[in-house]
């Protein structure tokens, strides 16, 4: 039996489909990427659990991608970003840092509880943490990442940096 061409034109496009869905249905359930490599695990031995972004009614800063990459960031290296400060003026919101701008409570065991939604519709916020993140996969320790962060986005912005405490010197 010979199958017309639209109908294997139609039977082709309905395969391509379905095999898009199939890979976006196994991406969901993997954890976001990023985009690079982690060069570090986290100092805790496991992944912290968070749970799932709010839906904000409005479209992210950022591609949604990235916006989710920066709060997993958070969400699972506590020990960089609550070191590097924010410079969009959100210490005046109570922020310390920039792990604030996407963290608003962590359990005993540091699983994110409540998520602080101010950073998916702030540009600052995200790009400060995205090169934060890019900057630790590099291999940078949280001294050099701090410093780079400050070196950068301090003359611009004077006057608008949280009050983030030091990270230890070792």
């Amino acid at each position: 039996m010979q199958i017309r061409r639209p109908l294997a034109l139609v039977l082709g496009a309905v395969g391509t489909v379905l095999i898009i869905g199939a890979v976006i249905v196994a991406a969901q359930g993997a954890p976001a990427s990023t985009g690079t490599q982690t060069a570090k695990p986290s100092t805790a031995a496991r992944r912290v659990t968070a749970p799932p972004l709010p839906a904000m009614g409005f479209a992210p800063v950022r591609p949604m991608e990235i916006v989710r990459a920066t709060y997993d960031f958070a969400a699972q290296h506590p020990e960089v970003l609550k070191f590097v400060p924010c410079y969009c003026g959100c210490g005046s919101e109570g922020h310390s840092s920039n792990e604030s701008c996407f963290i608003a409570r962590r359990d005993a065991r540091g699983n994110v509880t409540e998520w602080d939604t101010h950073g998916y519709g702030c540009t600052i916020c995200v790009d400060v943490a995205r090169e934060a993140m890019q900057l630790y996969s590099s291999g940078a320790d949280v001294n050099s990442i701090r410093a780079a962060i400050e070196k950068k986005w301090t003359p611009s912005h004077p006057g608008s940096k949280t009050p983030t405490p030091f990270p230890p010197r070792k």
